[in-house]
């Protein structure tokens, strides 16, 4: 079974690549030089890895992001650091445009013989967990990836360089953790194609009934060898990966709708009110009326 693995190609001259798209996350455009770009297929719209490290910043849109065990929503200026190996995905509404940086400096590379580098190396561990970066680190960086496009050769590698300063050396409080623990999917891991198909297949139908025969079907797996890959690949079971979903989406329609607390908890999937309310108040720590009110203000 193939590998939903991504394998990327640095382009020749160059130590890392640079890409942008202006309208969806499939439709990328590396940059080569100046005016010179080269139109490629993004694999952002499907749950995989790769072995390069990322960081990806949308300037336009918004969708649910999933990086390692973590599920949640960004927007425009959402910019998140991803460490090698680690699986995630954006599931975009509409329209979106950004740009990312992928790189890949293994023990042994030429970056690493820079003892001024060395000091990059914790930030590189700490990426393995994803990290969302805001506030004024993210307003310096933002600006750093927008100056990298009209560059080449030194001067760009001088902008990757600060940008890495400058997000290691960031306070605490604008670098956010995403996953739970650390991901390092390996490369030969036969059912990563398998939980992709579970993952989308959730992801578009987390409104409706969810059957466990369905998904094994899809799968063409065991109920056994399905659960415990799924949590292995998704840090999460089936069960609290479409709770998480429909939370999400019951909190996204709070905030953009004037539709009542059940209307909103049944149309998102859930079945029990009652569960519905344990469930929100035990991951947003409060009540969905105050979540309403209190965004809102």
């Amino acid at each position: 079974m193939q590998v939903e693995r991504e394998k990327i190609q640095i382009p020749s001259g160059h130590s890392f690549r640079l890409l942008r798209w202006s309208r969806s996350v499939r439709e990328v455009e590396c940059v080569l030089a100046p005016g010179k770009v080269e139109k490629i297929l993004g694999e952002g719209t499907r749950w995989h890895f790769h072995v390069e490290m990322e960081l990806t910043l949308f300037t336009e849109g918004n969708g649910s992001r999933f990086v390692g065990d973590h599920i949640g929503t960004f927007e425009a200026g959402d910019l998140v650091l991803l460490g090698s190996k680690l699986p995630h995905y954006w599931h975009t509404r509409g329209n979106s445009s950004g740009i990312s940086v992928q790189w890949h400096f293994p023990e042994g590379h030429p970056f690493w013989a820079f003892p001024e580098n060395l000091a990059l190396q914790p930030l590189f561990d700490q990426a393995g967990r994803g990290l969302r970066l805001s506030g004024q680190t993210a307003a310096r960086v933002s600006v750093l990836l927008h100056e990298m496009m009209p560059t080449q050769g030194a001067e760009q590698l001088a902008l990757l360089l600060r940008t890495l300063a400058l997000i290691a050396a960031a306070p605490e409080a604008e670098r956010t953790y995403l996953s739970v623990r650390s991901f390092a999917l390996a490369a030969e891991s036969h059912y990563q194609q398998s939980i992709s198909k579970a993952m989308r297949h959730l992801i578009a139908h987390f409104r409706e009934e969810v059957r466990l025969e369905d998904i094994l079907l899809l799968t063409d797996l065991s109920r056994p060898t399905f659960a415990r890959q799924f949590k292995k690949h998704a840090g999460r079971t089936m069960s609290e990966f479409l709770n998480h979903l429909r939370l999400q989406a019951a909190c996204r329609e709070l905030l953009e709708s004037d539709l009542g607390v059940l209307e909103i908890a049944l149309g998102c999937g859930f079945t029990q009110i009652s569960f519905f309310n344990r469930l929100f108040r035990r991951l947003q720590h409060c009540s969905p009326t105050e979540y309403r009110a209190r965004r809102k203000k």
